[in-house]
């Protein structure tokens, strides 16, 4: 249901939700941690393109869950710091860092809310501060945020962010063809549920989630006003998961059917600092 205003204690108890998320996602298929310990890559094709060559750079990642996409840019040559709220999601990272031989000088784990990361981080900027999927939704002030992660970028490096395209909170959970909420939507989204992305049917004590959908509009003006420059800005025709019951398995994504006419699923782009 969305609230005109937003629960004093949203961000305990979206905390207390991810919390108890973690043991059930570290168990789930969906992670698939034997996989990713020998070697299995989650990264997105087009992240890996458009964020290029990591070697020998530094990435903070905000947002990190359980850090398999932070420890994937380790593979992949980076220096990594991953931030998150959720300290069982911090532990349950630096647990998966070591069983993988990254070391603290390769791998660090904090924990702290993103808009405290300025003060929990090690550093003072990263070449690439990246933020992953499914992140945005959990805050209630891009602007701030925005300010904390422009704050973050080394100059001559740059801000990566992939998320979930903000049409789809505004469409059908069915068919996803039809416009059901307002795009322009400032208010909060409480929900009581049970189950997760990883499991549907997972029984949870801590149930209620606060969440926010932020137009692209908002998001890129608050990155450009905090002193960073887009260099580009990309939609995809592909989810990760099956957002709407009309989507279609094909090639590790969710798309809709070759007769459907496509829609903006997920989008990234890339802010730089001179």
């Amino acid at each position: 249901m969305y609230a005109s205003t937003h629960p004093d204690d949203w961000r305990e108890l979206n905390r207390a939700n991810w919390d108890e998320r973690v043991p059930i996602h570290v168990a789930s298929d969906y992670y698939d941690l034997d996989s990713f310990r020998a070697g299995k890559d989650p990264l997105r094709d087009f992240e890996i393109a458009e964020v290029g060559d990591v070697s020998g750079r530094s990435l903070l990642h905000l947002q990190c869950h359980i850090g398999l996409d932070t420890l994937s840019w380790a593979r992949r040559g980076a220096r990594v710091v991953g931030l998150d709220f959720s300290e069982p999601a911090v532990v349950a990272a630096g647990g998966i860092a070591g069983e993988i031989g990254l070391g603290p000088e390769r791998a660090t784990f904090v924990t702290s809310d993103v808009y405290d990361a300025v003060a929990a981080v090690p550093d003072d900027a990263y070449d690439i501060v990246y933020t992953g999927v499914g992140a945005l939704g959990w805050l209630p002030d891009v602007a701030r945020w925005a300010e904390v992660a422009a704050s973050l970028v080394a100059p001559g490096g740059f801000l990566y962010l992939a998320e979930f395209h903000p049409l789809t909170d505004i469409l059908d959970d069915d068919t996803g063809s039809r416009i059901v909420h307002d795009y322009f939507s400032r208010d909060a989204w409480v929900e009581d549920a049970d189950g997760t992305y990883t499991d549907v049917d997972a029984q949870l004590a801590s149930k209620r989630t606060v969440e926010w959908q932020h137009p692209i509009g908002e998001v890129v003006s608050a990155l450009c006003a905090n002193g960073l420059r887009l260099e580009f800005l990309h939609e995809h025709d592909v989810s990760l998961f099956q957002r709407f019951g009309a989507l279609e398995s094909q090639d590790g994504y969710y798309r809709f059917p070759a007769d459907r006419p496509r829609i903006p699923l997920m989008y990234s782009l890339k802010a730089s600092k001179i």
